[in-house]
């Protein structure tokens, strides 16, 4: 059942139709408060991946949006967060400054897009920030900038020169790596070291995995992140099969683990065997945790995890808009319900497996099939069953042989 205001999906299937907000409300479940805003700062991109959920898959919405955030949208938006924070007695909040391309705004305006947002919003909180970018306009002046607000830096790098380019270049073909790789290195390194986040790398199944790892020790990143490519059961991997995305894991893995992670934390590794170990997950990619994000776009509208736009055409929408709304209303909307309860949100097929768990159904936006929604195994299912049964053996092995 929907509660009162909320937009329909284009496409009625589960969670918008069959999940009852107010009988689990009934029953005793209760909401997550929102602790990472996702706050789009730019709508555009100076690069053209041939892979992008914003720009090449179903939703298209982003040509109806504000280019960039207006100061006045963002007053709001720190407004309504600081609101949010106090109502919830929140200690803490995340703050992402995501786009698009977040850069593309200029250091003098994320200079004071960062004052605006600590002066409204610390008063109430503790306020992190961060920063997801391509790496191609981290200038020696926006890193100044960076630094100086102790804004994390989290930097999009698809492996080699070669992965890289063929996926990730600008609109006149030319490749970006060379830019990118060079950012890094000045990121890596004094004092910028400090605001460095670390990688995340959109899997190239085509390329070697361990080179692919090896590739990424050179710029010395505090975390590397490997993703799956947005896939679903209605448009499912062009590539490869899902087992051979597992695979390919396992030789990143196992080349990760055999070195004790030559300095360099891989976040799902890390992140399943902690969940093997008895642990919660602190990842939205895996396990059963309640996700507590929502999405700020350019202009005021509440969304969520823009992920969802490989989906559907309209599927991250909520109808609710910080000009008019408050982020409680968004903790009732069905589909960020379904990512807070856990292994009720799993399929049948999903509950049947001995390491749901762990998997958690996988992403959720991976999850969706047209006629049925997201009540579904991850498309990758088959590979992420053997990763997670894989590292398990290894683990299992290694503190056997500590007794």
């Amino acid at each position: 059942m929907l509660s009162p205001g909320f937009r329909q999906p284009s496409e009625e299937s589960w969670p918008a139709v069959g999940l009852d907000v107010q009988l689990l409300r009934q029953e005793g479940w209760q909401a997550q408060p929102f602790r990472q805003f996702v706050l789009k700062l730019h709508s555009r991109c100076n690069l053209s991946c041939n892979y992008c959920y914003v720009y090449e898959m179903a939703d298209q919405s982003w040509r109806d949006k504000p280019v960039r955030i207006s100061p006045e949208m963002l007053r709001l938006t720190a407004l309504r967060i600081a609101e949010h924070v106090t109502a919830h007695d929140l200690s803490e909040v995340q703050i992402v400054l995501h786009g698009g391309e977040p850069l593309l705004c200029g250091a003098p305006f994320i200079d004071a897009a960062a004052r605006l947002l600590r002066s409204v919003i610390s008063p109430a909180a503790n306020v992190s920030i961060r920063l997801q970018t391509n790496g191609t306009l981290l200038t020696a002046d926006m890193l100044a900038v960076l630094l100086e607000h102790d804004i994390k830096v989290g930097v999009s790098l698809d492996g080699t020169a070669r992965s890289h380019d063929a996926r990730r270049g600008y609109a006149s073909g030319q490749g970006s790596y060379r830019r990118v790789s060079s950012a890094l290195r000045r990121l890596a390194a004094d004092p910028y070291s400090s605001i460095f986040a670390g990688i995340l790398c959109t899997i190239d199944i085509s390329a070697d995995p361990v080179a692919t790892y090896e590739s990424f020790l050179e710029f010395s990143p505090p975390r590397l992140d490997f993703l799956l490519p947005h896939a679903n059961w209605s448009t499912p991997p062009a590539e490869a099969a899902a087992v051979q995305y597992g695979e390919w894991l396992i030789a990143a893995f196992d080349r990760w683990y055999g070195h004790n992670g030559s300095g360099t934390r891989v976040r799902l590794f890390e992140e399943i065997i902690h969940l093997l170990l008895g642990g919660q997950s602190g990842s939205e990619m895996i396990g059963i945790s309640p996700v507590a994000l929502i999405v700020i776009d350019t202009d005021g509208s509440m969304e969520q995890v823009d992920t969802l736009k490989s989906a559907f055409a309209g599927a991250p929408g909520t109808g609710l808009n910080v000009t008019s709304n408050i982020f409680d209303e968004a903790m009732d909307h069905p589909s960020i319900v379904a990512r807070q309860i856990g292994v009720a949100a799993l399929s049948d097929r999903c509950l049947a497996c001995p390491v749901h768990k762990v998997c958690g159904g996988g992403y959720y936006p991976h999850r969706y099939r047209a006629g049925d929604g997201f009540r579904n195994p991850s498309v990758y299912c088959e590979g992420l069953r053997g990763l997670i049964e894989h590292i398990g053996r290894r683990v299992r092995a290694d503190l056997l042989g500590r007794r």
